[in-house]
């Protein structure tokens, strides 16, 4: 295997659509991401309010497109790529994280997944390659299904800097894990480490090209993806080794690589680099040696999160988890609706990001469509903090709809409507 490489920039607003551009060259994305075939940008939306750190940033996203676009990609090859889970509305979150603004201003498709799109069994999709997963064979006993529209495509994830719950960080790797498992991705959540490497196998057998470019302007401490503390770091990473730029993450985050059990296992499997030692950084090497000292997800844990961590690996798992596999399973989307968008962001989340509010991403977040833009960047001007539009008795009033949408959609209801539906034909 040739040497890893992740390529490493600092940067500011006035700067970043200059240095996104350069940090793809330095990783050699064009010679990864074939020109003559669909490039899917997978967008990463944790949550479907704004929050720090969280999501796919549109600075990002216009990035990316950009620079693909000065480099001569044609950008009728190029589209956003979003899932859906059934506690985070896709739709309600490129609107309010502002990535619609970006796909709909370059004129590109905007794909959602579950929307018209058809999917295939995972066997017909990559052949033997299914009897060598680690897990996916266990969990979905009669198979799982994947998007068709992405055999063949080239595929560019873009996550953003941060800690998660289940896997302690969560970067690129993790961001395959809404767009290749159907609704009931929760099943494998006992064995997410191990599904995340099946995943990238998965990929590397049905992608054209696969890169990624991760986001640390704002970087996330805490019980991630969402109920986190946003930090202003000021970091670009991209790289075509999705353990690698997982690893180099991770080693920022203050943490040891090869100590996180997915990129051991990744990096053990020879599906990519997982050892800061054996990977290459170009572009600012000084950055790329920061240590954030970051506490991880474990020490302030959510009362969410720590009754996660119950069901499915403590003394809960036997009496709840099994409920996740019946029609039954509503209950637990619920309670994450409630306790994430009725309670903590309505009444935390403003403090929470407060502190990161004065920082100029945030102004630009905050009059994106206003900022004035030239080819290096955005200028934007010093002013007050920001005020979170969608927060306090706003956002409690949008998750009473959310939670309907929630109940909706639950693939345990939309199946059995589905059956019902084909007897009465």
């Amino acid at each position: 295997m040739s040497r890893a490489t992740v390529a490493v920039l600092k940067t500011q607003p006035a700067t970043v659509l200059r240095d996104y551009h350069e940090l793809l060259n330095l990783a050699d994305y064009q010679n990864v991401i074939d020109r003559s075939v669909d490039t899917a940008l997978k967008v990463n939306i944790s949550w479907h309010f704004f929050f720090p750190g969280s999501s796919t940033t549109p600075w990002q996203l216009d990035g990316v497109v950009r620079a693909m676009k000065r480099d001569g990609y044609d950008p009728s090859l190029i589209h956003a790529c979003h899932n859906r889970t059934v506690v985070i509305d896709a739709h309600l979150g490129e609107r309010e994280n502002k990535q619609l603004n970006v796909v709909e201003s370059h004129g590109l498709r905007n794909v959602h997944l579950y929307e018209g799109e058809e999917w295939i069994n995972i066997r017909d999709a990559v052949g033997d390659l299914a009897n060598q997963f680690i897990c996916l064979n266990d969990v979905y006993p009669k198979g799982f299904l994947i998007p068709k529209r992405f055999l063949g495509e080239n595929i560019i994830h873009l996550p953003t800097v941060k800690t998660h719950v289940f896997t302690t960080t969560t970067g690129a790797m993790k961001n395959a894990f809404g767009g290749l498992l159907n609704d009931r991705r929760h099943w494998t959540h006992p064995v997410i480490h191990e599904t995340l490497v099946d995943l990238l196998m998965i990929q590397k057998r049905i992608h054209r090209g696969v890169f990624a470019v991760m986001d640390g302007t704002f970087a996330g401490d805490g019980p991630g993806p969402r109920c986190m503390t946003p930090h202003v770091k000021n970091m670009l990473l991209a790289s075509s080794d999705q353990v690698a730029i997982d690893a180099v993450s991770a080693k920022l985050m203050g943490f040891d690589p090869l100590s996180i059990k997915y990129i051991r296992l990744a990096h053990d499997a020879g599906l990519g680099c997982g050892d800061p030692r054996e990977i290459t950084i170009k572009g600012d090497h000084f950055a790329a040696e920061e240590n954030w000292h970051f506490v991880g997800p474990f020490q302030r844990m959510t009362f969410a999160s720590r009754m996660q961590h119950k069901i499915y690996w403590g003394p809960l798992r036997r009496p709840l988890e099994w409920s996740l596999k019946t029609i039954l399973a509503p209950w637990a989307y619920l309670a994450s609706v409630l306790y994430h968008d009725s309670f903590w962001y309505p009444l935390k989340g403003r403090s929470a990001m407060k502190n990161v509010l004065t920082s100029n991403w945030s102004r630009l977040f905050d009059k994106w469509d206003q900022t004035a833009v030239d080819s290096d960047g955005y200028q934007v001007e010093d002013g007050p903090q920001v005020k979170i539009q969608r927060s306090g008795f706003r956002a409690l009033l949008t998750s009473f709809g959310i939670l309907g949408k929630c109940l909706k959609d639950a693939p345990e209801f939309t199946d059995r409507r589905r059956r019902i539906t084909t007897r009465a034909k």
